[in-house]
Parts: C-alpha cells; sequence; structure tokens
C-alpha cells in the first residue's frame, strides 16, 4: 500500500463529502453513477453502510482485484486499503463511511 496515496476527498471531492470529523474518526458520504471511476486513494479502517444495491470492481496495488456486490443495509469493516474504485452495476452508488483514526480506542477489555 503506497503510504502517501491520496485522501479520497481530496482526490475525488466530486464524490465524497465529509459529514463528521473528530479526533476518533471521520464519516463520509461517497455516491457516483454506474461506469464511473475514482483516482487511487486510501481509507484507515473503515465501515460502509449501504445505502442502497450496487456492484463495484476495486483495483488494489499489485494488480488484484475484489469484486463486491451489496444490497442496501449490507455493512462492511474493512482494514486500511489502497485502490481505485469503479461502478460497475447499473445502478448508482451510495453509501456512509467510518474511517477510524490511528490511536483510536475501542474501549474493549
Amino acid at each position: 500500500m503506497p503510504l502517501f496515496a491520496q485522501d479520497p476527498v481530496v482526490s475525488d471531492g466530486d464524490k465524497y463529502s465529509v459529514l463528521f470529523e473528530n479526533d476518533k474518526v471521520r464519516v463520509l458520504d461517497y455516491k457516483d453513477m454506474p461506469g464511473e471511476k475514482t483516482h487511487e486513494h486510501s481509507h484507515p479502517a473503515f465501515v460502509l453502510y449501504a445505502l442502497v444495491p450496487f456492484k463495484r470492481k476495486l483495483m488494489l496495488p499489485g494488480g488484484k482485484v475484489i469484486m463486491r456486490e451489496f444490497k442496501a443495509g449490507d455493512v462492511l469493516y474493512s482494514d486500511a486499503q489502497t485502490h481505485v474504485g469503479e461502478n460497475v452495476g447499473e445502478t448508482p452508488t451510495h453509501v456512509i463511511m467510518v474511517e477510524m483514526k490511528s490511536g483510536m480506542s475501542m474501549g474493549v477489555k
């Protein structure tokens, strides 16, 4: 994973917007249309909540490709990741992402 891949709000500000941010998390709203693709960017560990059904292709550094299909209400956890995302379905993508900031304590003992 490149150490200096761009913040998605910078690389794709037309698709990502910040809904909330503090020292623990950043909450992003992401929307795109079928056929649209992001620039390469990085996320810290995150939780994704799908608001609508959609299908995506994620292209990771080194050539690995991940296909993902979501139903409305699906939730996914991911470790930190750098990728290019592409909407390869027939419906718009709309998700809420909660990015974890480093040093965050989960309060679990």
